[in-house]
């Protein structure tokens, strides 16, 4: 049988699939594809995805080894320098992995443990993971739109 954490990590890996998929799919013309006047390009979703996962890791989660300026989150909009695939690739694996590995590291009982943020009150741990899980996968559907419709 296994164990919360690694059902936990099973839906993590299931929902940065489907965003892997699209990473799969973009290349460095369709970093700046917006949809009519929408604010923010694949590019920006993409950094701020992989800026919202590290903090996570970090705040949420309690990480010393995290280290993140998650610009995207300072900013609050599209400043247009997501433009380097590679780089962007780079970090969002570099996210993907910090927070794997911090959320491997969860005992049963910390599933329970409660957490207070500003952003979402307060939630057990399992609680405010899923809402990780659900930014990654809504911004994932917003990509891949983005990539289907968005133009330049």
């Amino acid at each position: 049988m296994k164990t919360r954490t690694r059902q936990l990590l099973d839906i993590w890996a299931e929902a940065r699939t489907r965003l892997q998929k699209q990473m799969d799919l973009i290349s460095s013309e369709d970093l700046g594809k917006k949809l009519g006047d929408a604010p923010n390009s694949i590019g920006f979703l993409l950094r701020h995805i992989a800026d919202v996962e590290l903090l996570f890791g970090k705040n949420v989660f309690g990480s010393p080894d995290i280290k993140v300026i998650a610009k995207t989150v300072i900013d609050k909009k599209d400043t247009g320098e997501w433009t380097d695939l590679p780089a962007l690739q780079r970090y969002m694996q570099e996210a993907g992995d910090a927070l794997c590995d911090i959320v491997s590291k969860q005992t049963e009982e910390d599933w329970e443990k409660e957490i207070h943020t500003q952003e979402f009150g307060t939630k057990t741990l399992a609680e405010a993971f899923a809402r990780i899980v659900s930014h990654t996968a809504y911004h994932a559907g917003q990509i891949a739109i983005l990539q289907k419709y968005g133009h330049a």
